[in-house]
């Protein structure tokens, strides 16, 4: 199967355009008041956005169709055909940027905006050429990053044949459900977590152990999101150390987050990361109600698991750059959502024309993430106002 196309009008007609394997799309976005779709070359030539009408060529682009079929597709869609120029176009676009099969990997550069108007004058190359080495995270005294692992997406695989057992329904749904039971506890004795946290404060020794089980539930958090990504076809590019000091926390990349197989699982392998924090806390919810401990013991593992959820359930809070904001993003179909969300409800507010130009389902989604947002912050600030007056009336003599 030809992969150059040839240069007669006749020959043009029957190519038959494939992508290469490591090209990947997205589902649809929203972006503003448009929709877009985003196109991501793995290898390292970068992503970029195109239009409906752009993925609706791009897509079907599988080797199997001709450039007629596809154009006649076309045609039938949207009601025109695409001329020889038009085609010539496109083909020299996705060619210069290494997309289709045969063509070379481009440098990798920054995400590009959009898919050029203008016809790009080069011909598709057919030669393949190197693709550079990723350069190696920076690292500083102060900041920096620094890998774990040589091969991430490896040493991820080897942990879901590990443990992948337990994301089949069989096992999640009872352990979910001993989550929430064990969240339930928490909401009821709140208040004696609470003192308890308090003492725990003022025990050196058991506050730097709860301190070290919060940081490895943090990497367990940051494992899950790859399994998980893993789970459903993702791959893991890299598994890390970052610092800003004095925090250092590690990090779990997944390459192609946005272009997993369904919405559903983008939003599984979003909140995992919280889900592994709350599983994390089971074996020391069970010690703290049912295990025969000293006072202090027990006061630290009862402030163990209020810290613990709460560092779970604030990963779930919808705004950037958290967890939450990532599956509110996935439930509302958009990219850049916070960023949309402002522009519309600033040309609301205002009352400008510009608003109602945009599409019902761009309205529905933007004012409602504008108005979750705005209950999640008042959830957090009254928790946070609930707690300091509770530590207070603890702190203060009666």
């Amino acid at each position: 199967m030809s992969t150059t196309p040839p240069g007669s009008a006749r020959g043009l007609d029957e190519y038959r355009p494939e992508l290469r394997p490591q090209v990947l799309l997205s589902d649809a976005l929203l972006q503003g008041a448009a929709t877009v779709h985003l196109i991501k070359d793995t290898s390292g030539g970068g992503s970029f956005k195109v239009g409906p009408k752009e993925h609706f060529l791009i897509a079907r682009m599988d080797g199997s169709r001709s450039l007629t079929e596809i154009g006649e597709e076309y045609a039938r869609e949207y009601g025109r055909r695409l001329d020889g120029a038009r085609w010539q176009q496109i083909l020299r676009m996705l060619g210069t940027r290494g997309l289709l099969a045969g063509a070379p990997s481009p440098t990798p550069t920054p995400e590009r905006a959009a898919v050029p108007t203008a016809p790009v004058p080069v011909p598709v190359p057919t030669a393949p050429v190197p693709v550079p080495t990723a350069p190696v995270p920076g690292r500083g005294l102060l900041r920096g990053s620094i890998r774990l692992v040589a091969d991430a997406d490896t040493t991820t695989d080897r942990l879901h044949r590990a443990v992948g057992f337990l994301l089949t329904p069989g096992w999640m749904v009872p352990l979910l459900a001993l989550v929430l039971a064990m969240e339930a506890v928490v909401a009821v004795r709140t208040g004696e977590l609470l003192d308890a946290t308090v003492e725990l404060f003022t025990n050196p020794v058991l506050l730097v152990g709860a301190a070290t089980l919060l940081w490895f539930s943090t990497a367990l958090h940051e494992l899950a999101h790859g399994v998980v990504a893993r789970h459903h076809g993702g791959t893991v590019a890299e598994i890390g150390l970052r610092w800003r000091l004095p925090v250092i926390i590690m990090y779990c990349t997944v390459d192609n987050y946005l272009y997993l197989g369904s919405r559903w699982q983008r939003i599984q392998t979003a909140a995992a990361g919280a889900v592994m924090n709350l599983l994390f806390l089971l074996p020391f919810c069970a010690l703290w109600l049912f295990a025969p401990l000293d006072t202090a013991t027990h006061d630290a593992l009862g402030a163990l698991l209020l810290l613990g959820s709460v560092q779970a359930l604030a990963m779930l809070v919808p705004l950037p750059p958290l967890d939450g904001y990532r599956i509110a993003s996935q439930l509302c179909g958009a990219t850049e959502l916070a960023a949309s969300t402002l522009v519309y409800l600033r040309l609301a507010a205002r009352r400008d024309p510009a608003a109602a130009g945009y599409p019902r389902r761009a309205r529905t989604a933007y004012r409602a993430y504008g108005l979750g947002a705005v209950l999640a912050l008042a959830a957090v600030l009254a928790a946070v106002l609930a707690a300091v007056v509770a530590v207070a009336h603890h702190l203060l003599p009666t």
